[in-house]
């Protein structure tokens, strides 16, 4: 429009709908790639943090007699780190002392850690404050999760029962190196746990130590029927070739096939991330609890970081960290007979 000889300057609608439709076509091209951006800044996050968490248990191994921790023992006190040898059987004598787990171990807990912050045991994947909160975490409601019930069966905050374990945790132990409680025998089970040196491991750059905790529908997969979220927990990555699903009914003799009493799971084993379900760390493919966060990724689901014990990290699927046997050639944590067959399984 001119008014005498000056034209008043503005946009048309065709031209103000251009320029909206030029941002929204910048905008669909640039968001995939800050997406991916963002999730390679995670990963890389994620897997600084398992090297410092792999480095934190070479420390301690190096003041502990050689020794890994244990992933978890009952405590004998409600607020130390204490525990008796004795008191490792089936159920805790003492509830109330809580569990006594491997991150306090390497964040400093008993004097002897390897220094390891409280944040290097996070992974920026888990929406919940970077990882799962302890079995029994305590009086301080910011360390629970909703809908979460403790070890007594508590809804709300309460101490004792409070576990000596970080208050968020993303990482989780191979039950290979990291023996869980079973250090007594059980009725008629024929194997009881061990701790284990570092010595028995003849090739720690091609043996997991500890991998990323999967993060599905708010920690279902971690979380028994009850509520009570078992982080706690190692994860075991092998079969017993007669006793399947629990090693500790496995026979102490030796195999027949002379390959070992242990064997890797089969493909038809894994399950697909969609298909974990609820309370699978009780169940008897306790390997499906694996992480899946991180950017690659196969049929099976995403990969996870995997800190090795010589403490480098790998990025892997969880298949290919089975189908390249790379969680050891040894059940070093269970007493008898506790080699692994090796050979590539159907």
């Amino acid at each position: 429009m001119k008014i005498g000889s000056r034209r008043i300057g503005g946009f048309t609608l065709i031209e103000l709908l251009v320029v909206i439709a030029i941002i929204a076509l910048l905008v669909g091209i640039l968001l995939p790639s800050l997406a991916s951006a963002r999730n390679s800044a995670r990963a890389v996050t994620t897997a600084s943090n398992a090297r410092q968490v792999a480095i934190g248990v070479a420390t301690y191994t190096a003041t502990s007699q050689a020794l890994f921790p244990p992933s978890y023992v009952y405590g004998s006190e409600p607020d130390s780190m204490g525990w008796k040898m004795a008191d490792q059987q089936e159920s805790n004598p003492s509830p109330a002392n809580g569990y006594v787990h491997w991150s306090y171990s390497l964040f400093g807990g008993d004097g002897k850690g390897g220094g390891v912050p409280e944040d290097a045991f996070k992974s920026p994947f888990i929406p919940t404050k970077g990882g799962l909160p302890a079995t029994n975490p305590g009086a301080n409601s910011d360390d629970w999760d909703p809908g979460q019930v403790n070890d007594q069966g508590q809804t709300t905050p309460s101490n004792p029962p409070s576990d000596r374990q970080v208050k968020r945790i993303a990482f989780m132990g191979n039950a290979a190196i990291f023996p869980r409680n079973k250090f007594v025998r059980n009725g008629g089970e024929q194997r009881i746990n061990q701790l284990v040196r570092d010595a028995w491991i003849q090739n720690p750059s091609k043996s997991i130590l500890a991998c990323e905790i999967i993060y599905k529908n708010g920690n279902g997969p971690m979380k028994t029927g009850e509520g009570v979220i078992k982080s706690h927990r190692p994860v075991t990555p092998f079969y017993g070739i007669s006793a399947g699903g629990n090693p500790y009914a496995e026979p102490t003799g030796g195999a027949g096939t002379g390959f070992g009493r242990f064997r890797y799971p089969r493909e038809n084993e894994i399950q697909k991330v969609d298909d974990v379900p609820d309370g699978s760390i009780e169940g008897d493919t306790p390997w499906n609890v694996v992480g899946r966060q991180q950017p690659n990724k196969d049929k099976f689901g995403g990969g996870s970081q995997f800190a090795f014990v010589d403490g480098h990290v790998e990025q892997l699927t969880l298949w290919d960290s089975m189908q390249q046997r790379k969680w050891g050639d040894r059940f070093w944590s269970i007493t008898g007979d506790n080699r692994v067959d090796i050979r590539t399984t159907p």
